[in-house]
Formats: C-alpha cells, structure tokens, sequence
C-alpha cells in the first residue's frame, strides 16, 4: 500500500480525528476501535496534550472504574467528546440501542441503552458513528428511543449531538432545526448513494464537497504508533489495520 493509497477504516479514523481537534478530554467506550484510534491519532498530531481515555485499555486509560468515573466527569463538565451509536438512528439524531419491533415484545434485542441517555445529555460533542450506512440503520423513526436526539427548550441539556461520520459521509446535527446536513462525501462515494441509503431526508448544500484524504504524513503516523496503541486493546483490528 502506497502512501497515497488509503483504506476506509484509515480514512474514517482521520475523519473523526479532525472533528476532535481542539478538544480536552475524549472519552471512547467499549467496542470502539475506529474513534479509539482517531483520539489517539488526535493526541498524536497535537503533542501529546489532549487527554485520552479508551475504556478497556490499560495504557491509555487513566480510570479506575470506566463507568463511574465516566459519568462522574460528564456531569462535571470535563468530557469534551464521546461518541455513540445505535441499531437504528433517525433524522432527528434519536438512537436504538434496545432492539427492533414493538417494545417490550421486539423483532431483534441488542444489548441496551447502558448510561447512552446520560451521556447524550451532558456531553457538549456527541460523535455519532455508525460504518454502515443502510436503510437498516438510518430509519424514518428508531422503533424505541434509548437516547433523544433533542429535547425541550426547558430541559438542561448542555450536551448533545453535533457529528455523524458514516461509511459513506460526514454529517452535522442542526440542534434548533432537529435535522441533519451532509458536509462532505468519502471519496468514491455520490450525494445520490447517501439520498438511496437513507431513510429520512437531510439537508445538501448546493455543491457538496469530498471528504479530504489523509496526507502522507498522517497515515505514516496511523500505520506505526497508532496502530500499535490502538492494537493493545483491540489487536485483531490493529492486524488488519
């Protein structure tokens, strides 16, 4: 692979890694290696001085108690970024976490809403992330909301969504208008393909720009330390990096 050639997974992480530029404190939850590698890619490329947790590392993990000390911190103020995902996401940033069909008798059950609510209320930068992008996921309307994307004008809510990075784009969550814009397009991909793999309707600027690629220097930087940070938590990813 040249240094001009790049993988999706390398070009998601680069992604995601510019979008926590100027940032803090990230936090990364369990089973997350593409945003676990971006905030370390992040940290990497600013000297070391954007503080990183990826919950199941012992390296690059300061907690004692991931969860409690996590949720401690969020209601705090000191969690910058986080990232969440879901079974189904719709366009007003609502995610299921809990499974599909009627609830409590559904189709499908996945494993649950965990502290997703929590978190979505408190975090400032609510990273949603989801590699596949299909009808499947991105629904009209998620068939059970473990975490609002919005929430009345009375409700605290000094978090929320703000991003969603997908295998096919990048997103921005408009928080008064309840609804998603398409900033840019991967490579490869077409604004229709994004239109055909939706199920509800965003807004798209007049000319859609392409996500940019990684530089050189970037992927060298991802295919040796990242790649070997990352892979002391998550080493099946890191050998097929």
């Amino acid at each position: 692979m040249s240094a001009q050639t790049f993988s999706t997974t390398e070009l998601l992480v680069c992604v995601i890694a510019r979008l926590l530029e100027g940032c803090r404190h990230v936090v990364v939850g369990a089973s997350s290696p593409i945003p676990g590698s971006a905030a370390l890619l992040t940290r990497a490329l600013g000297g070391n001085r954007l503080r990183v947790n990826v919950l199941g590392s012992q390296r690059h993990n300061s907690f004692t108690n991931g969860g409690v000390e996590t949720f401690d911190l969020a209601a705090q103020g000191r969690i910058d970024a986080f990232f969440l995902g879901g079974g189904q996401i719709d366009g007003e940033a609502n995610i299921n976490l809990v499974g599909t069909g009627e609830y409590p008798a559904g189709e499908v059950r996945w494993p649950g809403s965990f502290g997703s609510s929590y978190l979505y209320f408190l975090v400032p930068k609510v990273i949603l992330f989801r590699e596949e992008h299909t009808r499947r996921v991105f629904v009209p309307r998620v068939d059970f909301v473990s975490a609002p994307g919005w929430s009345a004008p009375n409700v605290h809510r000094p978090g929320g969504p703000w991003k969603m990075v997908t295998g096919l784009g990048a997103f921005s969550f408009d928080r008064e208008r309840h609804r998603f814009r398409l900033d840019t397009v991967h490579p490869g991909h077409s604004v229709e393909e994004i239109r055909d793999n939706t199920g509800f309707d965003f807004d798209v600027p007049e000319n859609t720009p392409q996500t940019p690629a990684p530089d050189a220097p970037t992927l060298e930087l991802l295919r040796t330390r990242i790649r070997t940070e990352i892979g002391e938590t998550y080493p099946k990813f890191a050998a097929n990096f």
